[in-house]
């Protein structure tokens, strides 16, 4: 049996030891960069630490993953950027985010594409619309290696939001994405774009009323601090991709390409399931913290978004909305 101490000489000295064929080409291992917009207590800097390790065993010691979390690098917007531009290897974030890049894709924040975690699972594994434009990244410079969790999209204002009514006119932070301003529209909201990382003092300075995310990160983002009233609407299922920058895909062995996917599924699998079991606790935890919670009528919810199939049908097409909405109420009425 191996102590510390023994793997770690042998790590430093490049000697192979049984068992652990990787470590002795620690020291030499190259270096990737890894960026996410969550702090170090969600479940996003938990499942990057996994990748990480199982990067380092899955490619025998060959890579290095080194995560840096809470915008350190880049916002969401800007991961990807750096991505094609060569500052990163690794980024996780909002399917919704790469809509920049790939326009269709906005079409995956309809609203109300899922009732559950399980529903969104099976769209995001099996849907072949959003595959197509899974498939049309690589030439942008990214490539999607695993589907992680995020969660539902609900609302954390800092005032009572009882129904769409009390939304209309209110400034709210949304990400910059063109299907979430629709929506927000739609229900009445006066949406501000701006990045995550900024969003807590934007509402701290009455900047903006409030924000819309999943469960997960408005408690990793602390927004029920500043926002106390949180308002499951989940009106848009919001997973997240791991993608990886194509040059640095390129350039690995097949084998390592293939160490780095499995790596990325068996982290996002770790990933789903623990945003999906860490909702209740979550929610607890912030309501022991002055949190207020309210699960409103849906139906009225989705009446006020029904708006938003239309406009899609307009602008990108009645085939592809078509297609999403139809595999997606295959998923709900399976």
């Amino acid at each position: 049996m191996y102590t510390r101490r023994t793997l770690l000489q042998g790590a430093l000295a490049g000697v192979a030891i049984s068992g652990f064929p990787y470590i002795a080409r620690a020291q030499n291992a190259k270096l990737l960069r890894f960026s996410h917009t969550d702090t170090p207590v969600g479940a996003r800097q938990q499942a990057a630490e996994m990748f990480a390790s199982k990067v380092a065993e899955y490619t025998g010691g060959r890579y290095k993953v080194q995560v840096y979390h809470s915008g350190q690098i880049a916002n969401d917007a800007k991961s990807l950027e750096q991505l094609q531009a060569g500052g990163l290897d690794f980024a996780v974030t909002g399917v919704v985010t790469f809509t920049t890049h790939v326009k269709p894709l906005s079409l995956v924040a309809l609203p109300y594409l899922a009732e559950n975690y399980e529903q969104g699972w099976k769209l995001y594994d099996t849907s072949k619309f959003i595959k197509t434009q899974a498939d049309a990244l690589p030439a942008k410079g990214m490539r999607v290696i695993g589907n992680w969790e995020a969660g539902f999209r609900s609302f954390s204002t800092n005032f009572p939001l009882n129904s769409p009514a009390d939304a209309n006119g209110k400034k709210l932070r949304i990400a910059p994405v063109e299907m979430i301003r629709w929506i927000m529209e739609a229900q009445g909201w006066n949406p501000v774009v701006l990045p995550v990382t900024e969003v807590y003092l934007a509402i701290q300075q009455g900047t903006v009323t409030g924000q819309e995310n999943p469960i997960d990160t408005i408690y990793s983002q602390r927004f029920y601090e500043v926002a106390k009233y949180i308002t499951l609407s989940q009106h848009v299922y919001s997973p997240l991709w791991l993608a990886i920058a194509e040059r640095t895909f390129k350039a690995m062995s097949p084998a390592d390409q293939e160490g780095v996917a499995k790596a990325a599924r068996e982290a996002g699998d770790w990933n789903r399931k623990e945003v999906r079991t860490n909702d209740e606790r979550l929610l607890a935890e912030m309501t022991s913290k002055g949190a207020i919670i309210s699960k409103p009528d849906l139906a009225v919810w989705r009446k006020a978004s029904e708006p938003v199939y239309a406009r899609a049908r307009q602008e990108y097409g009645a085939e592809p909305v078509d297609q999403i909405l139809a595999e997606a109420a295959a998923i709900r009425g399976a």
